[in-house]
C-alpha cells in the first residue's frame, strides 16, 4: 500500500498508530510558525510531491493541536490535487460539532469530498462531542466507488477486526443511537453542543482582548480569534511555555498548545498576564 501523509504537527497518536500497523508515514507541511497560521503553499506542495496513490491523513475541523482550519476556498483546492494525484483523503474528525457548535458547519470539508465522488475513509469519534471518553465509542466510513468496493473493504474491514477485538461493547454505541435516534434528544445535544462550542469562543475573546490591552509591543494576536476548536497554538517556544510553568503556574504542553476548554472567563486576564 501506498505511504501515509500526516500534518506537521499532528495529534500525538497519530504517528503511534501507523507505526504500531507498520504503515510507513511522512509529513506535510502545515504549520507556519511565522503567522502562527497554515503554511497552505507548503502543504499543496507536499501533497502534490507524494507518490500517486497516497493516503492524506486529514483533520476534518478543529485541527489538533493547532485549532488552524484551512478555508472552504482552501478545502477546494486541497480537493483539486488529492484527485489529481488519486490520493485517498482519510479524515479524522474528532470534534464534529464541537467545534463551530454546528453538526452540518463542521462536516462540511468531508461532504465536499464526497460531494466529488471521491472515495473518502473518515475514522468519527464521540469522545469529545457526547463525552463519552470511557466508551471508546466512534466509527469508520468509507465511501466507495462502487457496490463492487464496497463488499471488498467491508470484507477487509471485518478481517482487521476479528482479531482485534471481534465484537466491539455495545454500550457507547446504544448512548449514540439513542440520542440521535429520537428527535428531541437529538435537538437538545445540538443546543448543548452550540453552548459549549460557544463558551469556548468567548473565552478566545476574552482572552484576544486582554493580551491586546495588555500587550504594547504591537504584536498580533489575532490567530487566537481565528483558531477553532479545544485548543489554541500559542506560538509559544519551550524555554517560554517553562517559564509560564515555573513562575506562573500555567501548565501547558511543550509544543505551546493551552487547552481553551480548561480555561474559564475568571482566568484569562491571570493567562493573559503570564
Amino acid at each position: 500500500m501506498g505511504e501515509v501523509l500526516i500534518s506537521s504537527p499532528t495529534w500525538g497518536n497519530h504517528k503511534n498508530i501507523f507505526n504500531d500497523a507498520k504503515v510507513p508515514w511522512s509529513e506535510y507541511r502545515f504549520y507556519d510558525p511565522k503567522t502562527v497560521g497554515l503554511d497552505f503553499e507548503g502543504m499543496i506542495a507536499d501533497i502534490k510531491a507524494a507518490p500517486e496513490g497516497s493516503f492524506i491523513l486529514l483533520h476534518g475541523c478543529a485541527h489538533n493541536p493547532t485549532g488552524i482550519d484551512p478555508t472552504p476556498e482552501q478545502w477546494e483546492i486541497i480537493a483539486d490535487v488529492i484527485q489529481e494525484k488519486n490520493h485517498i483523503p482519510f479524515f479524522d474528525i474528532a470534534y464534529q460539532g464541537f467545534a463551530s457548535g454546528s453538526l452540518d458547519a463542521d462536516a462540511a470539508s468531508v461532504r465536499m469530498f464526497v460531494a466529488r465522488g471521491m472515495e473518502v475513509i473518515a475514522a468519527q469519534s464521540y469522545s469529545k462531542n457526547l463525552g463519552l471518553y470511557a466508551e471508546r465509542i466512534g466509527a469508520i466510513n468509507v465511501v466507495c466507488s462502487s457496490p463492487d468496493a464496497a463488499a471488498r473493504v467491508k470484507s477487509q474491514l471485518k478481517r482487521i477486526a476479528r482479531p482485534m477485538y471481534s465484537n466491539p461493547p455495545v454500550h457507547g454505541a446504544r448512548i449514540v443511537a439513542n440520542i440521535v435516534g429520537d428527535a428531541a434528544l437529538f435537538k437538545e445535544w445540538n443546543a448543548e453542543m452550540e453552548m459549549m462550542a460557544g463558551r469556548i469562543k468567548n473565552v478566545r475573546h476574552k482572552l484576544f482582548d486582554s493580551l491586546s490591552s495588555k500587550d504594547k509591543s504591537g504584536k498580533d494576536w489575532s490567530f487566537v480569534l481565528k483558531q477553532i476548536g479545544m485548543f489554541s497554538f500559542t506560538g509559544l517556544n519551550k524555554a517560554q511555555c517553562d517559564n509560564m510553568t515555573n513562575k506562573w503556574h500555567v501548565y501547558m504542553t511543550k509544543d505551546g498548545r493551552i487547552s481553551l476548554a480548561g480555561l474559564s472567563l475568571a482566568k484569562c486576564e491571570y493567562l493573559a498576564d503570564a
